[in-house]
């Protein structure tokens, strides 16, 4: 009995180091968490979100500067100077995603959608070929089967306005239908490559991130 005590007492205490070298290990080692924007120290005071060291986003811009045609570098500079948060393959990847969301906005009528992403003007003009559309009592059953190209071709500051010129370059299959539902223009078995050039603008000085549609063109 003696002996089965002595062996079990062994036994914890060898448990009992293990079980200390590894936290004795862990605490050593282990980093203080980093603090998220939403953490709140003592005292109810919320923390500031970390701040990008000064020489860290030139440096970015400086690489995506040089993906860019060097004509485009100035304006692309300039509007880098006047919003901090600006970042061109930011600009670039959400112009794609905003020209298949305003194309199929028109294609299927839908003008709340096409007032949020377009400025004042621009929205007019779908809206008014949506209205003459609708009283002809046709609609678009139209797909963006690939974007082929995304190109900057311009870039600039006009003021406190930014303006970003994109040619897209996609496959388009068009079909245009009646009102009994009858395809009366277009084929979607045969994709046409449509060119369009497209400007969006931002106010600079505006809180919020959003570019409008400002401006459209064929290629």
């Amino acid at each position: 009995m003696i002996t089965e005590i002595v062996i079990l007492a062994m036994i914890a205490a060898f448990l009992g180091l293990r079980l200390y070298s590894v936290l004795g290990r862990r605490a050593e080692h282990e980093e203080e968490p980093v603090p998220t924007r939403f953490d709140q120290p003592e005292g109810g005071q919320r923390r500031s979100p970390p701040q990008v060291a000064p020489t860290a986003q030139p440096q970015v811009r400086q690489r995506e500067m040089g993906l860019f045609p060097p004509a485009l570098e100035q304006g692309l500079r300039a509007i880098a100077a006047a919003d901090r948060n600006f970042e061109p393959l930011a600009f670039m990847e959400g112009a794609k995603g905003a020209y298949g969301m305003i194309l199929e906005a028109y294609w299927r009528g839908d003008r709340e959608e096409l007032q949020q992403l377009c400025d004042s003007d621009v929205y007019e003009g779908f809206a008014g070929a949506i209205d003459a559309r609708e009283a002809a009592g046709e609609t678009l059953d139209n797909r963006l089967v690939r974007i082929e190209q995304v190109e900057l071709v311009g870039a600039e500051l006009d003021g406190r306005i930014a303006r970003m010129t994109v040619r897209f370059t996609a496959d388009i299959a068009a079909v245009t239908r009646d009102a009994q539902g009858n395809v009366i223009a277009g084929s979607l078995n045969d994709a046409v490559e449509s060119t369009d050039i497209w400007t969006f603008s931002r106010d600079v000085t505006s809180a919020g991130p959003d570019w409008l549609l400002d401006e459209t063109d064929e290629g």
